[in-house]
């Protein structure tokens, strides 16, 4: 797979209409013209050749600086699919079983509480009808959540504990998961899908298992055999702080400072659900793994491909989509006829989903509204960067699949 976007294939090579595909970077660029966008790249690849490369807008619209293949991206809940590959290829291992319980490793989660009734301030709890086991956490029904969602007394909790963009300065990921555990659960695990800091808990979970830090785990089984080298948990000491696109709100306001700088260094906490920055071309090869099953272009297996297939599967019970089995949370993306499987959400019913999407698609964002997918049926890949946050500021990504999909000959 040739990750250089600086290099591509004709895409009459592998079946891509190229005046089509020029349809998905001017409805792109027609934001960034409107002031409602500061820039964007995306990559359009398929059977493991890169056809279309976009780039328009700016990384820093204040600094004049344009959008470049080395530009590095917050690429935020992004981080919860390398979370998730990291820790199955443990399970591959034999580390743990999937339904093991994580208080296992996690004790302090031996204990948990489910909110029951009552204000945030003050909430009723009943004692755990179950435990949180792993599969919970990989699949978003362990009854975490996050305090930005604004639904629920839960949510208010966590925002009262200093867990909402982000978590308590200078707490760990020892610390943070300790936090996490001594606040109510949703709901009883297994009982209903919610998006949350679940991915980070499992995070936790992989450095205990592991008995390393995050970072280290990510080297050793996804960034070293990908050849990952501008993948990091915030800046490193040798990168240049101007690489970095600049974070941006509604209207393309640039966000505060110390939130916009959170990512010019590494975190005390490792947040296994949203932590890293990465560059287009880096997080391709991950994606390019995905598609092909877990392997590497050199022929590395960071998983097997029978794994990979377990989790993009829905895991939601009775095959229920994110509509009928989860909270009623707003989404930038239809929830009806999306499931969920290991780590990713996955299309399972493409008229009810209601656009143009192959059965078996596979996907995530993050919440300064970057996403990829892949799609089995066509052998394709997408993956979409921007700094602009959050996510639900623009519907995008409603646009990017059927903009794509329409170019297929």
């Amino acid at each position: 797979m040739q990750t250089d976007l600086s290099v591509t294939t004709d895409p009459a090579e592998v079946g891509l209409d190229a005046e089509r595909l020029q349809r998905v970077d001017r409805r792109l660029a027609r934001w960034v013209d409107e002031g409602q966008l500061p820039g964007f790249l995306v990559t359009v690849a398929r059977h493991g050749h890169l056809v279309h490369v976009g780039r328009y807008g700016s990384a820093d619209v204040e600094a004049g600086r344009p959008v470049t293949d080395g530009t590095r991206w917050r690429i935020y809940s992004m981080t919860k699919p390398v979370t998730s590959v990291a820790a199955m290829s443990l399970y591959e291992e034999g580390a743990f079983e999937l339904g093991d319980p994580i208080s296992r490793w996690l004790p302090e989660f031996a204990e948990a509480r489910v909110y029951a009734a009552g204000p945030a301030q003050k909430p009723v709890t009943v004692p755990l009808m179950t435990p949180i086991r792993v599969h919970h956490l990989l699949s978003h029904t362990s009854g975490l959540t996050y305090g930005f969602h604004h639904a629920h007394p839960v949510d208010a909790h966590y925002r009262l504990r200093g867990h909402e963009w982000g978590t308590p300065p200078g707490a760990d990921s020892a610390e943070v998961t300790r936090q996490f555990a001594a606040m109510p659960l949703l709901f009883q695990p297994g009982s209903e899908w919610n998006y949350g800091v679940s991915t980070d808990v499992l995070g936790r979970l992989v450095e205990v298992v592991a008995g390393k830090p995050l970072d280290e785990v990510f080297a050793e089984r996804v960034f070293g055999p990908l050849g990952m080298t501008e993948t990091s948990f915030g800046l490193r000491p040798e990168d240049d702080v101007d690489s970095l696109a600049q974070l941006y709100g509604p209207g393309v306001v640039p966000l505060p400072a110390p939130f916009a700088e959170a990512a010019h260094r590494k975190p005390a906490f490792l947040s296994g659900g949203g932590g890293l920055v990465s560059t287009a071309g880096d997080y391709l090869k991950f994606v390019e793994m995905l598609r092909a099953g877990g392997l590497t272009p050199s022929g590395e297996r960071v998983l097997g491909s029978r794994t990979l297939a377990h989790m993009v599967r829905n895991h939601l019970p009775g095959n229920a989509d994110l509509e009928t089995f989860g909270r009623p949370l707003y989404a930038e993306v239809p929830l009806r006829g999306v499931g969920f499987g290991l780590g990713f959400s996955t299309v399972i019913d493409p008229v009810r989903y209601g656009g143009v999407a192959s059965a078996g698609t596979y996907s995530w964002g993050g919440a300064a509204s970057t996403e990829f997918y892949v799609d089995p049926v066509e052998d394709l890949t997408v993956s979409f960067y921007t700094q602009l946050l959050p996510s639900s500021t623009l519907p995008m990504r409603n646009y990017l699949r059927p903009l794509v999909q329409q170019a297929l000959i």
